[in-house]
């Protein structure tokens, strides 16, 4: 379907579908419930993406919560990250730890994830150090870094095991793109989607392992959904 996309405009697409692919690979990991990944790119590199994680579960415990927000800090993360990475399928494939970041921060794209994130490590540090006092704001500030620097390293070893898979169903996505019909006007818009259907046949997501966070130690445990 892309084989006449221009260079520049695939190479845009493929960053933006490894983006989307790693907030859906790691969200299947740590056991959400996943849909459709959807991704639209123009002409002049403007685009818009998602991909459908239902959010909603059942919350009964404090470590339950926490176990959540840690698992949606991490799929935050994971875009970023999977964006990072090289498009060419290859062992030890590693994120590029400065250009994950510079893509969090708003340089690259991503400010949203970003923002989600900062306030979500907020709420996760009232309920891990209740005793601390807020008025103290080296202690608070050190808290939230254990929190991020914790997360952010779970997260780079999901996203770097399972690159390939990534990268695998991110080329999926492209290419299953097709030109848009503009009605008399010159087409410029490139759209696809992977359907959850069409997802869950593929054999790179029934592959996919499953982890659970562990709201009080630095691990994760594994275990298979």
């Amino acid at each position: 379907m892309t084989k006449n996309m221009p260079p520049a405009v695939r190479d845009h697409a493929v960053q933006i579908a490894n983006h989307e692919m790693g907030h859906y690979v790691v969200a299947r990991v740590l056991g959400f419930e996943t849909g459709d990944v959807s991704l639209t790119v123009t002409m002049d590199l403007r685009h818009q993406a998602g991909a459908s994680i239902t959010l909603a579960r059942s919350i009964t415990t404090i470590e339950a919560m926490k176990e959540h927000l840690q698992a949606r800090m991490m799929v935050l993360f994971a875009g970023a990250m999977a964006q990072s990475l090289t498009s060419k399928r290859s062992p030890g494939k590693r994120v590029d730890k400065p250009k994950a970041a510079a893509i969090l921060r708003g340089e690259l794209g991503a400010e949203q994830d970003y923002a989600k994130i900062r306030e979500l490590r907020h709420l996760l540090r009232n309920i891990t150090y209740p005793e601390t006092d807020p008025a103290s704001s080296e202690r608070v500030t050190a808290e939230l870094k254990e929190i991020t620097d914790r997360l952010w390293l779970r997260t780079q070893t999901v996203v770097e095991q399972l690159a390939d898979t990534i990268i695998g169903l991110g080329e999926a996505l492209v290419d299953g793109m097709g030109i848009v019909e503009q009605w008399g006007r010159s087409a410029d818009t490139y759209e696809g989607v992977l359907t959850r259907e069409g997802l869950e046949r593929m054999g790179l997501v029934r592959a996919i392992p499953g982890l659970r966070v562990g709201a009080g130690n630095d691990g994760a445990d594994s275990h298979r959904e």
